[in-house]
C-alpha cells in the first residue's frame, strides 16, 4: 500500500508548494483537490490544485515531471459535491466539471476520479436511486470510454442542519451500496472507503471491507470522536456533530491496527490517503502542516 494525503486541507498553497509539503513528510502520493473557481460553500471544498477544465497537454506533463521529480504520485483527481443536487442549475454545474475531471484523469494517465454520487436531501432512498441511476449511467458510460475509473466516498455529507434531513450523498452504507452498484453496474464505479462515516451511523467498518473488496479503488484515513455524554443528551436523531467530531487518525475511535490489517487480509494494494479535518489543528497554516506530519507519523506504524 502507498500511504499519502489529500490535498484539500493545503488551501493556502499552489500546487508545487503542495506536493513539497507531502514530499517533505515522506508519503508516497497526494489524492489533489480539483474544484472549480470561485468561493467554496462548505470547509474543505473550493481547493483547486489542478485547474482540470483548463488543462492542457503541456500543462499535464509539467505537474507530471514535478511530481516525479519529487516523487510523489497522484493517486486520484478529487472533486465532492452534489450531482444530485435539487437545484438543477447547480447539479449541471457539478456534472460538468466532473467530466473535466475525467478528461484530466485520463490525459494525465492518472485513471481515478474521487467524488460523491450525491442526494437530493428532501426525497426518500428509492427516489433517490432511480435519480442516480439517471445521471449517473452517462458519467460512468463516458469514463468507460476514457478508461478512468470512479471512486465514490461513502461520506453522508450530512453534519449540520445545512444538510438535513438527509444528506448529500445516498452511498452512505452496505446496503446502499448493494442497490447503487445494481443501477450503476460497471467495473469502472467503485469505493472510495473511509472508516469514520461508519463510526457514527453504528455500522462495523471493518465487515464491509471483505464484502466490497473488489469495489475499492481508492482509501482515506481519517477518524472520528463520538463523545458519549454529548450523544446521551442529544441522541442519534441529532445533527451528528452535536455528538461527534473529526480527528487525526489515532485520535477518535478508529482501531486503525484492525483497520490496516483488515485491508491486508483482502489483498489491498492500492493508494490510500490520510484525510485532515480535525479543528483542533486548525489554528494557524503550521498546524495544518504539523497535522500531517503527526498523521503520517502515526500511521507509518502500520504502512510503510
Amino acid at each position: 500500500m502507498k500511504l499519502g494525503i489529500v490535498s484539500a486541507i493545503f488551501d493556502q498553497s499552489n500546487f508545487e508548494e503542495m506536493i513539497d509539503i507531502v514530499a517533505e513528510n515522506g508519503l508516497d502520493c497526494v489524492e489533489v483537490a480539483c474544484w472549480p473557481a470561485g468561493k467554496a460553500e462548505r470547509r474543505y471544498a473550493g481547493v483547486s490544485h489542478i485547474d482540470t477544465k483548463n488543462l492542457t497537454e503541456e500543462k499535464a506533463t509539467e505537474i507530471l515531471a514535478y511530481c516525479k521529480q519529487k516523487k510523489v504520485e497522484i493517486s486520484a483527481l478529487a472533486y465532492y459535491p452534489n450531482p444530485l443536487d435539487e437545484n438543477l442549475e447547480k447539479r449541471q454545474e457539478a456534472i460538468d466539471h466532473l467530466y473535466t475531471l475525467i478528461d484530466a484523469a485520463s490525459l494525465m494517465d492518472i485513471n481515478l476520479v474521487t467524488t460523491f454520487v450525491g442526494r437530493m436531501q428532501s426525497k426518500s432512498v428509492s427516489e433517490n436511486l432511480k435519480e442516480a441511476a439517471k445521471v449517473w449511467n452517462p458519467i460512468v458510460k463516458y469514463a468507460e470510454k476514457k478508461k478512468v475509473k470512479i471512486a465514490i466516498e461513502n461520506c453522508p455529507m450530512l453534519f449540520t442542519e445545512d444538510e438535513w434531513p438527509g444528506g448529500q450523498n445516498i452511498m452512505t452504507s452496505p446496503s446502499n451500496w448493494r442497490k447503487v452498484f445494481e443501477l450503476i453496474d460497471s467495473d469502472y464505479f467503485g469505493i472510495n472507503y473511509d472508516p469514520s462515516h461508519f463510526i457514527w451511523q453504528q455500522i462495523d467498518y471493518l465487515r464491509p471491507l471483505y464484502e466490497f473488496k473488489e469495489k475499492i479503488f481508492h482509501v482515506h484515513y481519517k477518524d472520528i470522536k463520538i463523545y458519549a455524554d454529548k450523544l446521551a443528551d442529544v441522541g442519534v436523531m441529532a445533527t451528528p456533530l452535536e455528538y461527534m467530531s473529526p480527528k487525526l487518525p489515532g485520535l477518535g475511535d478508529v482501531d486503525w491496527g484492525n483497520y490496516v490489517s483488515a485491508l491486508t487480509d483482502i489483498g489491498y494494494e492500492g493508494y490510500t490517503c490520510i484525510e485532515v479535518e480535525d479543528k483542533a489543528f486548525e489554528k494557524t497554516y503550521e498546524d495544518v502542516k504539523k497535522s500531517v506530519t503527526l498523521s503520517t507519523k502515526y500511521l507509518r506504524n502500520f504502512i510503510i
